[in-house]
């Protein structure tokens, strides 16, 4: 294949193997999780430093060729679709941790490393690092500043956010900047608050100073098993009122456990069940022990029909094997997945669940569910086949309706997954139009040209950019 003059000029600036042009290796980077959304890049560029990435910044914005900054690729929400005529700035080399500092608890490291694999460097100090979305072991720090990431142990040990101390970022002009530190306590105003969560529309994060925590010295995983969501719904709801200090609280419905049970993932989930609910409980034996009382009384109150408990590590990473493996599982149903993502006052879930049930039946959707059920976090995944455009056509309005339910319920657009193109044109359920363009102001003020994954997040009039109609609009495999 014949570079085009863009390559040629990035070929000029990296060693060869660190961009990619032919179409069988750009066909990889097409979209996200999230494969309703498709666009080519015009070549993907694979730097190994932040002066790199600087580089190519500096590159790209005299050119005006859009940046879509990408971890894993691992996101649900098309965040990392390529911008038509842009770049995929792949950060997947930049995986080093640069120091950890046992005593204060904290770990330098470069974007691209996979989440586990800090906790996995670090469990030998006695420490962990808390977030942990279902993509742990494959997403990348980078990509969970970026989307603000979540995971089942958010319930206790809340979102990225709350995990990042400092960020060294690559900012519009190809400049670097250091926001925050190694300290949790900066002088000034919080930017790393408001960088992290901004999709990589504000900049890209190339290091990342990181709060460490102290692996709990006792911890037990709880299995219930009820008739119905409902009545798994309603245990969590009251062990959160009892003060159950639950690190996770986790739901998932029988179409979701006979998925995983079918499969490699199988975690010995009962079959013969409506849902189940996991709740681990992490801390002193002694409170551990009084917490799990509370709960396994509260769990036979409200109908569980069994309790196991696995307090042992082999044990509860087979419970957890099949939650975090959940989306994978699904493969079995169907070729394709729409996992969907929403919050609602956890008082009103079972309320949202049959709105969202009776959704799929009205569509003739197969429908699965698996959340947070402690802080309301939904992920309705309904299973389809991309080949079917009537199905997909399907899917994509279902999808729309269970949001409107969620925010109609006093919920929000997400939780986790982030807006990128998938909801950044129902951004008004939520918001303003004067509240919009408050954000597109705080938008423009880190980058004003629009360089940054462009088209993604806000509606277009409040970002004032403008982007070809293929990166908007789904696209059939």
């Amino acid at each position: 294949m014949t570079a085009s003059p863009l390559v040629r000029d990035l070929l000029r600036m990296l060693e060869p193997d660190g961009v990619l042009c032919e179409p069988e290796d750009l066909l990889v980077y097409e979209c996200d999780g999230l494969a309703l959304f498709r666009a080519t890049p015009e070549a993907v560029v694979l730097p190994r430093s932040t002066e790199q990435v600087a580089g190519v910044v500096r590159f790209c914005a005299a050119r005006g060729v859009p940046i879509v900054a990408r971890g894993a690729g691992t996101g649900l929400s098309g965040g990392a679709t390529p911008a038509p005529g842009g770049i995929v700035l792949e950060l997947a080399r930049m995986n080093r941790i640069l120091d950890v500092d046992a005593e204060d608890r904290t770990a330098h490291v470069e974007t691209g490393l996979v989440n586990a694999d800090l906790s996995a460097a670090v469990r030998s100090k006695g420490l962990f690092y808390a977030p942990d979305p279902s993509s742990q072991f494959a997403s990348t720090i980078g990509g969970n500043v970026a989307e603000n990431s979540g995971g089942p142990h958010g319930f206790k040990y809340g979102q990225t956010v709350r995990h990042v101390l400092g960020l060294t970022v690559v900012l519009n002009d190809g400049s670097v900047a250091r926001i925050g530190g190694p300290n949790a306590e900066n002088p000034g105003y919080d930017l790393v608050g408001v960088f992290v969560g901004s999709e990589g529309t504000f900049g890209i994060a190339t290091e990342a100073w990181l709060r460490l925590t102290p692996i709990p010295p006792f911890v037990e995983t709880l299995l219930f098993s009820f008739r119905s969501l409902l009545d798994g719904c309603r245990a969590v709801s009251e062990m959160v009122a009892a003060g159950v200090e639950a690190a996770a609280l986790e739901m998932l419905d029988d179409r979701t456990i006979a998925a995983i049970e079918a499969s490699v993932y199988a975690a010995g989930y009962p079959k013969e069940v409506g849902a189940v609910l996991l709740v681990e409980l992490d801390g002193t034996r002694e409170e551990v022990e009084a917490q799990a009382r509370e709960a396994r009384s509260i769990a036979k109150r409200c109908g569980a029909l069994a309790t196991s408990e696995a307090v042992e590590e082999a044990e509860r990473a087979r419970l957890w094997k099949g939650r975090k493996s959940a989306f994978g599982a699904m493969g079995r149903i169907a070729p394709d997945l729409y996992v969907q993502d929403a919050v609602v006052p956890r008082s009103r879930i079972a309320e949202v669940l049959a709105k969202i049930g009776a959704i799929a039946d009205r569509h003739r959707l197969r429908l699965a569910n698996v959340f947070h059920a402690g802080d309301g976090n939904l992920h309705p995944n309904l299973s389809y086949d991309a080949r079917d455009a009537d199905e997909v056509r399907r899917v994509l309005q279902a999808g729309e309706e269970m949001l409107r339910a969620c925010v109609e319920a006093g919920g929000s657009l997400s939780g986790e997954h982030g807006i990128g193109l998938e909801k950044r044109d129902f951004m008004g359920l939520l918001f303003t139009e004067a509240d919009l363009e408050a954000m597109g102001r705080v938008r423009r003020a880190f980058d004003p040209q629009g360089v940054f994954n462009p088209g993604k997040v806000l509606p277009l009039r409040a970002c004032r950019e403008r982007v070809p109609a293929p990166a908007e609009e789904p696209v059939a495999p």
